[in-house]
């Protein structure tokens, strides 16, 4: 059996050397120089060259061109669901995550569609990726309350964890989160504190670390907006 397939290996090896092709012109590379590739996911692999991701469909051509700022992490945490547990970019429900460094400094988190277009503006400070149409996230909302005695701007910042919808609307507010501190030099990503574990139902984590198990309200037929 070892002698047939040695025979047939020197059969197509005598094929080729007989033609202008070789094994190296048959193997073009549609794109090179390329540090990582990730698993396809919806039609289409995450490609990176230094910081920079681009995204290929199945016939290698590159759909959305290298750009950096899609969410990925180096050293992810794997017991993570949301920002810190993203390897490296990928579509779920159509959306891929991106983030904008805004005025303050910090770092927010919306989606992107298959055409590379923002179609979830960056207004969270932490986010899951979508699963089921949903993603579970908190949302700042930025409010200009005037100026102080040096002309400095003042704003007044409230912050919601709540289920977003692939539309980008919040379709079921959690809970109001308290102690976020929006200058630079302290702040801290906030975690999550809720978690989806089926379609009408939500796992909540509460400040004395236990978990409470919450109904989610006919999400879908009447979404009772958050006003933003």
């Amino acid at each position: 059996m070892k002698r047939i397939y040695l025979l047939l290996l020197c059969g197509i090896l005598s094929s080729f050397m007989g033609t202008s092709q070789s094994i190296e012109t048959i193997n073009t590379p549609i794109i090179k120089g390329l540090d990582e590739v990730a698993p396809f996911s919806e039609g289409l692999a995450a490609v990176r060259q230094g910081e920079l991701w681009g995204f290929i469909d199945k016939t290698g051509e590159l759909v959305i061109d290298f750009r950096a700022d899609v969410v990925w992490n180096k050293n992810p945490d794997p017991d993570r669901t949301d920002i810190k547990g993203i390897q490296y970019p990928r579509f779920k429900d159509g959306l891929c995550p991106i983030q904008q460094t805004k005025d303050e400094g910090i770092v927010y988190y919306g989606f992107m569609d298959y055409q590379g277009q923002v179609v979830i503006e960056p207004e969270y400070l932490n986010v899951t990726e979508f699963n089921d149409n949903r993603a579970v996230g908190i949302y700042c909302r930025k409010t200009f309350r005037g100026k102080n005695n040096f002309q400095l701007n003042i704003y007044e910042y409230t912050f919601t964890e709540a289920i977003l919808n692939t539309e980008g609307e919040i379709v079921w507010p959690i809970k109001t989160r308290d102690g976020i501190s929006m200058i630079k030099k302290r702040y801290e990503m906030p975690e999550l504190t809720a978690s989806l574990i089926s379609s009408d139902l939500i796992a909540i984590k509460t400040k004395d670390n236990d978990f409470e198990i919450s109904l989610i309200k006919s999400m879908d037929k009447n979404h009772e907006k958050l006003e933003r």
